[in-house]
């Protein structure tokens, strides 16, 4: 679990030379030595931090607090992708900048190096850092497996499509921008619309009151060309999900017609777990040890609604699941029921000299899985097409060349 951010312990924790020059950037703090403070002890830090204005300090701290979000090994493998992406075409500063990362001691000191020195990627890392603590995608397949358009026009198209549905269909979205990134062999377009408007309880200058603003709520599309595959991260109602998928394609795929077929939708084939002994493949040495049911939902197919629902600890026994589907095999006609959910337990390498990391998440009929984009769940993604859970066929299409847009700092 993250580390909860406070203004206190962030300075503690980051060296003193980095602060002073963070702090000497915002022309700030001029009469401190920070060289004469102790590392870990920057209390004249602290009190000067107190004495600036609300308002002032509050611009600070978001900004620390974004440092402190990607102050991670997640975080510094946003930035080592976000490095990859916006440094492609300059190999000698992609690998001084790799290099001078990791002669860094830690974490902390990476994150803030990347910030001050290397803005132009900074904002590239926080989106990659962002998605991967995303779960619960939903997933269609059979898209077109084109170069996808990222030009400033398709971006607007797809802003406006996405303005004139939640306006229609939800009385709010009435502004949207989309951004899109390049990441390996995938492409991630973030969008913001506009929410309904909110009151949030604020302290202001000392003053506390209730202020009007105008949110942004959030959708991410990730798209990969060589399987013809969208991801979408969208919080609320699901039948938002297929006019999204639309919108996607008609913008950014160039593809007027989006197949309503009901086989693009159905991702996940979660009925050859419930045959006893049914083994998961996994590459040797990618990480993943072990792999176990914990759950399974079974839903019948003669009456909607009527659903089971078997859950057993694995631990020690990977067939604990299997023996329970027995007993209840007695009493009930499994050949009427198909696997509508199923929840997975896997133990994956945590790193040297540290026990192995249990790691459940859920997979649903027919395109819902709650793994991350992170590069552990990529993994444990890999093992699902590997084992048949999520039929694939890979494409010979030859990686994309990115047309890069210029983020706007």
């Amino acid at each position: 679990m993250a580390q909860q951010y406070s203004s206190k312990d962030f300075f503690r924790r980051m060296p003193n030379v980095l602060l002073a020059r963070y702090f000497q950037g915002q022309g700030l703090f001029a009469e401190l030595d920070f060289g004469a403070m102790k590392e870990t002890q920057p209390e004249a830090l602290i009190a000067a931090w107190a004495d600036l204005p609300d308002e002032r300090r509050a611009a600070l701290e978001a900004e620390l607090r974004a440092v402190h979000d990607l102050g991670n090994k997640k975080g510094l493998l946003a930035i080592q992708d976000a490095a990859r992406t916006v440094l492609d075409c300059d190999p000698d500063a992609l690998v001084s900048l790799l290099s001078k990362l990791a002669a860094l001691d830690d974490h902390a000191s990476q994150a803030m190096t990347a910030f001050l020195d290397h803005r132009e990627l900074w904002l590239w890392a926080e989106r990659f850092h962002h998605a991967d603590r995303l779960a619960h995608w939903k997933k269609r397949k059979n898209l077109p497996q084109v170069l996808p358009a990222a030009d400033a026009d398709s971006l607007t198209h797809l802003a406006t499509l996405m303005k004139d549905h939640f306006t229609k269909a939800e009385g709010r979205g009435r502004n949207c921008v989309v951004e899109h990134y390049r990441r390996g062999d995938k492409d991630y377009f973030f969008a913001f619309p506009e929410d309904h408007a909110a009151r949030a309880v604020e302290w202001v200058n000392g003053a506390f009151d209730a202020r009007p603003h105008n949110p942004a709520f959030e959708i991410v599309f990730v798209y990969c060309r060589a399987y013809g595959t969208l991801d979408l991260f969208c919080r609320g109602a699901n039948k938002a999900v297929v006019p999204l998928q639309e919108m996607f394609a008609r913008a950014i795929l160039k593809c007027d017609d989006l197949s309503p077929d009901p086989k693009d939708q159905k991702v996940y084939n979660l009925n050859p777990l419930m045959k006893p002994g049914f083994e998961f493949v996994h590459a040797p040495g990618g990480g993943i040890s072990s792999v176990a049911v914990k759950r399974l939902r079974l839903s019948s197919k003669l009456r909607a609604g009527d659903r089971v629902t078997l859950e057993a600890n694995p631990e020690g026994n990977p067939q604990a699941i299997y023996e329970l589907l027995e007993q209840v095999r007695k009493a009930l006609p499994l050949h009427q029921y198909h696997v509508t959910q199923v929840e997975l337990s896997a133990s994956v390498w945590a790193g040297m000299g540290r026990p192995p990391k249990k790691v459940s998440f859920t997979v649903t009929h027919p395109n819902s899985c709650s793994l991350r984009h992170d590069a552990l769940d990529d993994t444990l993604r890999d093992m699902l097409v590997a084992s048949g859970i999520e039929p694939k066929v890979p494409s010979d299409l030859p990686p994309a060349t990115p047309v890069l847009p210029e983020p706007d700092f």
